[in-house]
């Protein structure tokens, strides 16, 4: 877990039990101007976020111990505050039934590992989220 942030950029939380997956992933968020945030499985995420308040994003495991994705983003969904909270699964499930059960649930995109910078960049667009870092000019 990395608890500590600042800079005053906008925060996503990785949850993911992979540790090379969390590191794959805060790579990609903080190129594009985000602080990250990261937890081991759901319940570690649920802990971050009362604390922090102001997450602006959550990346999210399906298939984790503890608490896993799925029950993440349900338990999520339940607090007023947090219902309109950007959320992207990313996960090797590939049954479009699982992945309609990950969206019913309120995940708000999906993106299939293994993945690369690209297509979750493109998933965030897709989300509406406003990037901090124009990736062409490298700059706020």
């Amino acid at each position: 877990m990395n608890p500590t942030v600042g800079g005053g950029r906008p925060l996503a939380l990785v949850v993911d039990d992979s540790r090379a997956s969390r590191s794959a992933l805060q790579r990609i968020l903080a190129k594009v101007g985000f602080d990250v945030l990261e937890a081991e499985h759901g319940g570690h995420a649920l802990a971050f976020m009362h604390a922090e308040g102001a997450i602006e994003l959550v990346v999210v495991d399906w298939h984790m111990p503890v608490m896993d994705g799925l029950t993440l983003i349900q338990t999520i969904r339940k607090e007023q505050r947090w219902v309109t909270l950007p959320i992207v699964m990313v996960s090797a499930e590939v049954d479009q039934k699982q992945i309609a059960r990950a969206v019913l649930a309120g995940a708000d995109e999906y993106v299939m590992k293994p993945f690369d910078g690209p297509m979750l960049i493109g998933k965030l667009r897709l989300l509406g989220i406003t990037l901090p870092v124009d990736l062409e000019a490298g700059r706020r």
